[in-house]
């Protein structure tokens, strides 16, 4: 994680104490219709589990054994395994078409846009590992650390269902955040916690598993951005504020799949690899710029703006907004991604970029079929033009009349034809016969172009004002977490990079001369040299108080003001190496305020740092790399040191 994640904490000081996060998720048994058709996701992810599981058993035995009539009773099963694997396929792929669900329940009809289901995963249990990690690395007693434990576990288990509103993505976002402060604790390079965790491919249901906390970061941050593209869907496109909201949405939702896309590599599931997050990217940019076509077309229609150059502008804008489409279809027919996307999504990129062209066409036919056409005019539509053309000079094509009129109507015979091959595609796919709303938008669309074809003298709006696609990266610094397991002391010296010693408990008579006693440093604090005690040790408790968050003025006093017998001191040693990183670190003051420094733009950042998933992979290249610098690389920013 990067400094900009980091920065997001809460210190102890300000925090006030421990305080649990007061999110919670949906009731997964809610009867909405998303919340139904999530849980059918679920059910059918467990089922391709079961199957697969199955299918592994029979394949080992029919490899394993050498009787002919076993190897034809395997063969057999094998079949049936294949057959039930495939019917669950085609269910999930069913339940992934179905977007609708997802849509705005406006009346008005508008074309659907394509949402992302939230991953799946079961539960994980942290209670074990991470109390015997306390024990052997920390010294300390695990179970005091229950109610810690369960916080981080109740935690998340609300991130599985998050409501589909900003609380969700909240929510989502703070166990991410916490996320940054478990690798820290637990997380060593040179160990493993032992904690597995399971997750289900968003199109396939093909179960995963990793006991890399990297791959539960990169399924929570597709998460995150699946969570944006739901919000973006259900966006009541009829307003200007709505149309704002659902670019608002799918930018964020494109930055957050572009961020996991150039931070993980090597991802252990389909949905995460680089072909498939630069597929989803490229889709929700090209439904940016369809949602900034319609913010013209309302703007147009709002203030009555229906000028040959607002409706050339218009044509342009549709032009555009098909050829990102076709971006997009390009993506899919990719090898890896052909069988792999729903065939529903591969049609409605089809459809809408037919769709589109149409409307480029049919908006500059309403250009040229029009009484005059202005200077302007004239210059906007050198540009529309890309190739070049046969005939007389366009400008002395644009002053002539009958010759505009005739061009006009070419462009409409090809809206027609685009709108029919529109149609078409539409009727291929038997998912979108049910989609009552795409079919009436493609039929009036084509019912308007046959009109003006047959009248030529209909005008249409535009509104001068282009809004450009953009992605927005997570803003990590949004929500502020403080960490679960701060009990155990500041990062810079309580973390599980470094090694440590035991806690030594050392008794410091009363003189009158005083202990000679040289202290620095905050949070905790350092000795410099005394009997009984090294320079360098970290006192953690004076008298059974713990002093590991305690200030250098407090520890003092608690010094000063000893019984006759002295005061016994518990203080721990980093080993090696560790003991300058800590010192160094501890020097800063990293754990003692809550430090906020500003997120650095995507073009302001160093090369994105690369995170595997699995970290056997990496075992031969160790030697080349920093100690450390394995699991544990930035998140984001890779020019911070540490």
């Amino acid at each position: 994680l990067s400094d900009d994640l980091a920065s997001s904490a809460q210190s102890p000081a300000e925090d006030g104490g421990h305080s649990g996060s007061i999110r919670k998720g949906c009731d997964p048994f809610a009867q909405s219709q998303r919340g139904q058709l999530q849980n059918r996701r679920a059910r059918i992810n467990q089922q391709i589990n079961k199957e697969m599981r199955m299918r592994a058993g029979a394949e080992n035995l029919f490899r394993a054994t050498t009787n002919t009539k076993v190897k034809e009773t395997v063969a057999l099963e094998l079949s049936y395994v294949n057959s039930s694997l495939q019917l669950l396929k085609e269910e999930l792929e069913d339940l992934n078409s179905n977007v609708e669900v997802y849509q705005t329940e406006s009346e008005a009809a508008k074309a659907p846009m394509i949402p992302l289901g939230l991953k799946e995963t079961k539960e994980a249990d942290f209670t074990a590992p991470i109390q015997d990690f306390i024990c052997q690395h920390y010294g300390e007693d695990g179970s005091l650390y229950r109610e810690e434990i369960r916080e981080l576990m109740d935690l998340r288990q609300a991130m599985r269902t998050p409501s589909r509103n900003q609380t969700g993505l909240d929510l989502l976002m703070e166990y991410y955040n916490q996320l940054y402060y478990l690798d820290q604790r637990f997380f060593p390079p040179h160990r493993n916690l032992g904690v597995h965790f399971h997750w289900y491919d968003s199109l396939t249901g093909v179960p995963s598993c990793q006991r890399a906390l990297a791959f539960e970061k990169g399924s929570v941050l597709f998460n995150l951005g699946a969570l944006y593209t739901q919000i973006g869907a259900r966006q009541d496109r009829t307003t200007a504020a709505g149309i704002q909201r659902a670019i608002d949405a799918f930018q964020r939702a494109a930055g957050a799949l572009n961020y996991l896309k150039e931070n993980f590599s090597n991802a252990p599931s389909l949905d995460m690899s680089g072909p498939a997050l630069c597929m989803l990217v490229r889709l929700m940019v090209a439904q940016v710029q369809e949602c900034a076509f319609e913010s013209l077309a309302l703007g147009g229609a709002r203030d009555g703006d229906a000028s040959s150059t607002s409706s050339l502008r218009l044509a342009q804008e549709a032009a555009r907004v098909s050829d990102v489409y076709l971006l997009v279809q390009q993506s899919m027919s990719q090898p890896l991604m052909k069988d792999y996307v729903p065939f529903s999504w591969t049609s409605m990129v089809q459809v809408k970029v037919e769709h589109f062209r149409a409307l480029s066409h049919y908006f500059a036919a309403v250009v040229l079929c029009g009484p005059t056409c202005n200077e302007e005019a004239e210059k906007a539509f050198v540009h529309f033009y890309v190739g070049a053309r046969a005939g007389p000079p366009l400008g002395r094509l644009l002053r002539d009349s009958q010759q505009r009129r005739k061009l006009g109507k070419a462009h409409l015979r090809h809206a027609v034809m685009r709108h029919e091959e529109a149609m078409r595609l539409h009727g291929v796919c038997k998912s979108f016969r049910k989609m009552d709303i795409l079919q009436d938008v493609l039929a009036a669309t084509h019912k308007r172009s046959l009109d003006k074809y047959s009248e030529l003298d209909r005008e249409d709006d535009f509104d001068p004002t282009r809004q450009k696609p953009d992605i927005a990266p997570p803003n990590f610094a949004a929500v502020r977490v403080a960490d679960i397991f701060r009990r155990l002391g500041p990062l810079s010296v309580f973390c599980g990079h470094t090694r440590r010693g035991p806690a030594r408990s050392v008794c410091l008579p009363r003189t009158e001369g005083g202990l000679g006693l040289t202290l620095r440093g905050d949070s905790p604090v350092l000795v410099a040299g005394v009997a009984g005690l090294r320079e360098g040790d970290y006192i953690v408790s004076v008298d059974g108080r713990d002093c590991k968050w305690a200030k250098h003025a407090e520890v003092v006093s608690l010094l000063q003001n000893r019984d006759v017998k002295g005061a016994r001191v518990a203080v721990v040693a980093l080993l090696s190496h560790d003991k300058r990183a800590a010192a160094v670190a501890h020097s800063r003051g990293k754990e003692n305020a809550d430090q906020r420094p500003t997120s650095r733009s995507a073009k302001g950042r160093g090369p994105a740092s690369f995170l595997n998933w699995n970290r056997k992979k990496r075992e031969g290249a160790r030697t080349h790399r920093r100690p450390g610098s394995t699991l544990n690389l930035p998140f984001g920013d890779t020019g911070a040191t540490y």
